[in-house]
Formats: structure tokens, C-alpha cells, sequence
């Protein structure tokens, strides 16, 4: 039986639940219910191709048709690891690859901003790449041998709150930390509520744990982090095998190499499934306001506290934030990190929307008519 018979095969309830299936999915792919189409995951990404897992048959390539391209508003429309899509065997006879016709709506998204946010023309959105979808946990892996650093672990479980996965905080490389414990702390300070796993990919030690608290049979995970701080170490502990090339860090800075070059969605031996993403030195806050909150609980709950609904704790009378950070009960790099991220965010959110970005323009251009009106009161025409 070739490729195209084994594809076009009925899906049976058992292989779908494997790749993550379940009634709500099946409910999304109603409306493609025709003969000829069935749902698949897709697995692996390679520029303009993509590999794709189905029921009744193995991996195979395919490609996106000619009206998902045409009908796609930037690269975040086309499908990424980890989407749900709809594929039919490609026309005519031959063993070519699949096409893929529709994207299933995400539940999940983490994405990075490739550009300036700026658009070719009004009917496109930014140029964001997706990299993960449809995930139930992220892996935040941050190495204990120089890749330590609170800002960026605020920055990561920002995107991974808005994207909407539960983040998990891995503090890999414990094997070459002095202190494993004292680094726990700090990273609990930064991420109340979070789950913070002290582990090592390398010796497998707190793996096993990690596997039975978070990734039941028919879960997705995501595993996020800089370059060297050991993902592909560890998606190597979790299959049980070599999967993934590593390499050792660079021993002036600890920096790390990038030895994943692309998005691969892998099997892990309970049943659940794993999405290893090539190392990030700077990930981008696209849509990440949505998860400020989250990230930074201890700030919100203390903004309830503001005289003001709307303050910016930038100087308002009355702002519980800045009066926590004046007596010490804040940290000023935490408060610092928290302003940053949200002038990115707004960044990104007026950049995707012409009606913010319209508002953002009216008010600067009503700050400029104040200044030259308030400048020609006190000096006159001849200033």
C-alpha cells in the first residue's frame, strides 16, 4: 500500500489520542469532515516544507496548498509544530507529499516577532513567526553554569503565560552548581506560583519526577531556554535515547551553540509528546501582555493597592508600586523588568493594530499642539 492509500486510511480514535486528540479537536475539524481529509499534526518544520503525522501511516513531507499560502496574512497563518491540520493526498498518482489545506484553530500559541512589527500593506499582520503550538506545558530550562539570569526567566514566563501553557521552571545542570538550592530560591522569588525543578539532563537526576507530575500520555510540552542551557540534553533524557546532537558550552562565557536548527515535535516513550525549539538568546514579547499579570503576580496584587485604577507607577500620588519599591519590599530590577517588558508589549500590540497605532499618533500630535501653544504663550511669535 503507497503513501496516499495509507493516508487517505480512517482514523482510528486510539492513534489520534496518541499524537493528543480529543472531542473538542474533533469538533474544530467538523467543518473539513469530507472524504479525502483527515487530521494531522504536524511534527517538523523546514523552511517551505513541513512533516506531518496522520493516523494509518508514518511521517511524511508535506506542502501547503496554493490557497492556505494565498490566504495567509504572514508567516504566523502558516502551520507550525504542533498544529492541527487538515491534509489530503496529493492529486495524481505518485508518492508526493501531502497538502495541507486548513490550520485548526490554536489553543496555544509561542511566537517570536521576526521584524519591526511593521506592515507591507493594510490587510497583513506583522512578521511574527510562530514557533510552538497547541501546548499544555512549557519547560523553562535555565542552566546553573553562567546562563543563570532572573530577567530572562521573567521574560520566558511572561510569553509562556500568554501563550497560554502552564510554565515549568528547570533548573538544569545541578551537577555543576555548588549551591543548587540557593538558586531555587532566587528563581521562586521571580516566579510565585510557578513549579521550580532543580535537575540534570545530563545525569538524569529529578527527570524521572518531571515525567510523572507533567507529562501524562497525550500531553504536548514545550521546551524554552538560551542556547547551552541544555534543551536537547534534555529532550535526550526523556526519550531515553540520542536524539538530538549537543554540544558543550563555550567556557569563557558559557555560552551555548545552537545544536537544534529546527522545530521537531518527538514521542516520548509514556505516551506524552515534546516540542524542542532551536536556542533564543532574545525572545521577543509578542502578545505577551496577556501574561504580564501572571508573571509578575507579587506587582499586580500590589497595583490593587494604587489610588488609581489606571496607574502607571510613574509618579502618581497615591502608587502602592512604587511605594513597595521605596521601602525595600519590591526589588527596583524586578519593577525595572516589569516596565520594560510592558513598553514591549505595547510595542508589539500597537505595531499588529492600526487603531492603537492611530491613537498612539493623535496623542502625541495633541502633545505637540500643547507644547507650541504653551510656547508661544510664554515667548510669543518671535521666540
Amino acid at each position: 500500500m503507497d503513501d496516499s492509500a495509507r493516508i487517505a486510511a480512517p482514523a482510528t480514535a486510539s492513534i489520534l489520542e496518541d499524537l493528543g486528540w480529543d472531542e473538542a479537536w474533533a469538533a474544530a475539524f467538523l467543518p473539513y469532515d469530507t472524504a479525502g481529509r483527515w487530521p494531522a499534526r504536524v511534527s517538523a518544520t523546514h523552511r517551505d516544507a513541513w512533516v506531518v503525522a496522520a493516523p494509518g501511516a508514518d511521517d511524511r513531507e508535506a506542502v501547503v496548498s496554493g490557497r492556505l499560502r494565498h490566504e495567509a496574512q504572514g508567516p504566523a497563518d502558516l502551520p507550525a509544530v504542533g498544529d492541527w491540520v487538515v491534509v489530503a493526498p496529493a492529486d495524481g498518482p505518485g508518492n508526493g507529499p501531502a497538502v495541507i489545506s486548513a490550520v485548526l484553530p490554536r489553543r496555544s500559541v509561542f511566537g517570536r516577532s521576526n521584524g519591526d512589527g511593521s506592515r507591507r500593506d493594510g490587510a497583513r499582520t506583522r512578521d511574527e513567526q510562530v514557533l510552538a503550538a497547541n501546548v499544555d506545558v512549557a519547560f523553562v530550562v535555565t542552566g546553573l553554569d553562567g546562563d543563570f539570569n532572573l530577567r530572562r526567566l521573567e521574560r520566558y514566563l511572561a510569553v509562556a503565560w500568554s501563550g497560554g501553557a502552564t510554565p515549568v521552571i528547570l533548573l538544569n545542570k545541578t551537577d555543576l552548581a555548588a549551591d543548587p538550592a540557593a538558586f531555587r530560591v532566587a528563581a521562586e522569588a521571580v516566579a510565585p506560583g510557578v513549579d521550580v525543578r532543580p535537575i540534570s539532563a545530563l545525569t538524569g537526576d529529578g527527570v524521572a519526577s518531571l515525567v510523572a507530575d507533567h507529562l501524562a500520555a497525550g500531553r504536548t510540552a514545550v521546551v524554552l531556554g538560551s542556547s547551552g542551557a541544555g534543551k536537547s540534553t534534555l529532550v535526550n533524557a526523556l526519550l531515553g535515547r540520542q536524539h538530538l546532537r549537543t554540544a558543550a558550552v563555550r567556557e569563557d562565557d558559557a555560552r551555548g551553540r545552537h545544536t537544534t536548527t529546527h522545530r521537531e515535535l518527538v514521542r516520548l516513550p509514556g505516551g506524552a509528546l515534546l516540542i524542542d525549539t532551536p536556542g533564543i538568546r532574545s525572545l521577543g514579547v509578542t502578545g505577551a501582555a496577556d501574561g504580564m499579570d501572571a508573571a509578575f503576580a507579587d506587582i499586580a496584587e500590589l497595583a490593587e493597592g494604587c489610588r488609581f485604577r489606571d496607574c502607571r507607577h510613574d509618579g502618581e500620588p497615591g502608587c502602592a508600586v512604587t511605594a513597595a519599591v521605596a521601602d525595600g519590599t519590591l526589588d527596583p530590577r524586578r519593577f525595572q523588568s516589569h516596565r520594560k517588558l510592558e513598553r514591549e508589549a505595547a510595542h508589539h500590540a500597537r505595531a499588529a493594530d492600526p487603531l492603537l497605532r492611530a491613537a498612539e499618533r493623535s496623542r502625541w500630535k495633541a502633545i505637540h499642539a500643547s507644547v507650541a501653544i504653551h510656547m508661544k504663550s510664554k515667548y510669543g511669535d518671535d521666540r
